[in-house]
């Protein structure tokens, strides 16, 4: 039986396989930093394989900053941490499929990239701006002053300064590039093949952050820059301008080059909310229809002329030309849906509403009347906790609402890792409520603690997390209420985890290096403060099994039985199982299988339960921690 490894996937181990897969000349062997052999990229080799394409020298086009290459090292490190699950601060736990984590999104970006590939159709995220105080993201490949000055001077072969940046302000751009590279990089991975990521930035950065995802997502697979009007009012203490707008980039997984292709990110039509302009005025049996001109600025057909009943004849005016040919004109005379006007007027053709597209193609000014601004979501905020103030700069909702109008299906994951006060949860409850969805959420979110002058801290919320959780809440109860009559059913539960250090001690990882007798004496390789359910969802992290599945627990005679999504895994792990509740657990067929280490007295016992699953349930996958 294997062993759980209980740490996140090794990205570059990933990379090194898929690179093995298709060059397996490329792949060789070196000893490690631990004196054991693991499997390497032998470069030589694969510099001779596109020998003619490599550019040789300094001179290519990219974009990078001082501590680059660490934050690509950084996303690719495996963690040593999991999520524990907080059944007492979630709501609806046992049905609920929407999921809530604290902590930082980086080390939970790793946890999640088993059992989330390729399984979030949305990604919105609200990072911090760079605008000098906002940042709070310190990760390890972060740099100070010192640090930053020592990588950027150069020096010539007398040991002579070349360059040198003076101004720190190149520092903090370069933390900031850092810390979102290295958290797109692993976003990628989870977005399915149709997928899409939206973010929200402004001036300070929207630069640098169109280089970085053109280098993560490629750059042909960006898709818009969305200019958002954030505020209609004018600041007139604005030294230049009055700033009113910000930006979301829009870029895809894997965008459709042509309207018929079949895979890729395809762009959801709005619905048609003003319908005014169409009318039935002559009861036509096709319903109603507005005039449209049968004329174009740009060249579609050959010239003709137009015949009207009462003989006059219409030619197309000068420099225009009709719209369609002239035997889709005569289609068009034969169907009645032609309005031909008096005399030499120019006749009009009736565009039905049954024929138009299910909707409009969203434009890239996103206006406050069609997606709201600071201000209207600043009332909903206020209005929904009863207090004024309470959040600064949050997103309105219907911004989020038109996000995932235009990108999402019905039954799609949604994935924000800067969540923020939970914006992006009540949009997805809310568009759930009206369109009848069952769109899941998963928000991330540091316990970034509130100023002790702030309304939230005042109001007695310690951290970003408590008010984000109470948000989707009071929102949930909110929408349950308002919808009571006419919509049951709609998932307003979340699963709270938090992210913390793992679930083993550290002999757990090297318990080769201690002397078997030691290892005898211990009576557990599990920290003392983890309980079975922590077991369990560090168990689902590293088999790639969501989070938001059913879980049940049930006791078999005096053996306590966690049973996961019915049946894909069943676990066990008190000590020293009887063989009869092994061969029960063998005869359900579980997907999966994992006990504890001291589940088994002996080694013969543990190969003894091996051969009752061969026997019994062969193509279960059996692991133990």
């Amino acid at each position: 039986m294997d062993k759980m490894r209980m740490e996140s996937v090794d990205i570059f181990q990933q990379n090194i396989n898929q690179l093995e897969a298709l060059f397996p000349e490329c792949i060789t062997e070196c000893m490690g930093k631990d004196g054991k052999m693991i499997k390497t990229v032998n470069f030589e080799r694969f510099r001779q394989l596109f020998s003619d394409e490599l550019q040789e020298g300094n001179e290519v086009y990219e974009f990078t900053w001082v501590g680059k290459k660490a934050a690509i090292a950084e996303a690719c490190k495996p963690v040593r941490k999991t999520l524990r699950p907080c059944p007492d601060e979630s709501v609806d736990w046992n049905t609920t499929e929407n999921i809530y984590i604290e902590g930082d999104n980086l080390d939970v970006l790793k946890l999640l990239q088993e059992s989330y590939l390729e399984k979030v159709k949305m990604i919105y995220i609200d990072p911090p701006y760079n605008t000098g105080n906002d940042f709070i993201y310190q990760d390890n490949f972060a740099q100070n002053a010192d640090k930053y000055n020592e990588l950027t001077e150069k020096f010539d072969e007398q040991n002579r300064s070349l360059f040198k940046n003076t101004d720190y302000n190149g520092r903090f751009h370069s933390d900031w590039c850092s810390m979102i590279y290295s958290r797109l990089m692993l976003a990628r991975n989870l977005l399915t093949k149709d997928g899409v990521i939206f973010i929200s930035i402004d001036d300070h950065e929207v630069a640098a952050l169109r280089f970085i995802c053109d280098e993560i997502f490629g750059e042909r697979n960006f898709i818009a820059q969305i200019v958002w009007e954030k505020v209609h009012t004018r600041k007139n203490s604005a030294i230049n301008f009055s700033g009113s707008h910000e930006y979301i980039l829009c870029y895809a997984k894997k965008k459709r080059e042509n309207a018929g292709d079949g895979d890729g990110f395809r762009i959801h039509l709005l619905p048609r909310e003003n319908t005014d302009a169409y009318g039935n005025p002559d009861n036509d049996p096709k319903g109603p229809w507005k005039a449209d001109p049968i004329t174009a600025h740009n060249y579609y057909s050959a010239d003709y002329q137009i015949t009207k009943p009462d003989g006059t004849i219409i030619s197309r005016p000068k420099d225009r030309y009709w719209a369609f040919s002239e035997d889709t004109w005569n289609r068009l005379v034969s169907e009645n849906a032609v309005i031909w006007g008096n005399g030499d007027s120019m006749p009009m053709m009736k565009r039905y509403l049954c024929d138009v597209n299910d909707g409009l193609v969203p434009t890239t000014l996103f206006t406050r009347k069609f997606a709201g601004d600071t201000s209207t979501a600043k009332k909903n905020m206020d209005a929904l906790f009863d207090v004024n103030g309470l959040f600064d700069y949050t997103k309105p909702v219907k911004l989020l609402y038109r996000l995932l109008q235009i990108s999402t299906e019905e039954n799609d994951i949604v994935l924000d890792f800067f969540s923020g006060s939970g914006t992006t949860a009540q949009a997805v409850m809310e568009y759930n409520f009206k369109s009848n969805g069952h769109r899941k959420f998963i928000m991330v979110q540091i316990p970034e603690k509130p100023s002790e002058n702030s309304t939230a801290f005042q109001t007695g919320y310690e951290s970003i997390c408590e008010l984000g959780k109470e948000r989707i809440r009071r929102s949930g109860a909110k929408l349950k209420k308002e919808y009571s009559d006419t919509v049951q059913n709609q998932d307003t539960g979340f699963r709270v985890f938090r992210l913390a250090d793992s679930n083993m001690t550290d002999i757990y990882y090297s318990a080769d290096e201690y002397e078997q007798n030691i290892l005898s004496l211990m009576e557990s390789n599990i920290k003392s403060d983890r309980n079975d359910l922590d077991l369990i969802f560090g168990c689902l992290l590293e088999w790639g099994l969501l989070l938001s599945m059913p879980l049940r627990s049930e006791m078999w005679g005096n053996s306590h039985i966690h049973i996961y999504n019915d049946g894909d895994m069943i676990a066990c792990f008190d000590e020293d199982i009887p063989e009869n509740i092994i061969t029960e657990i063998a005869e359900r067929k579980p997907g999966r299988a994992v006990f504890r280490d001291l589940s088994f007295l002996s080694s013969p016992v543990k190969i003894n339960v091996a051969e009752i699953f061969r026997i019994i349930s062969p193509e279960t996958k059996i692991k133990i921690i």
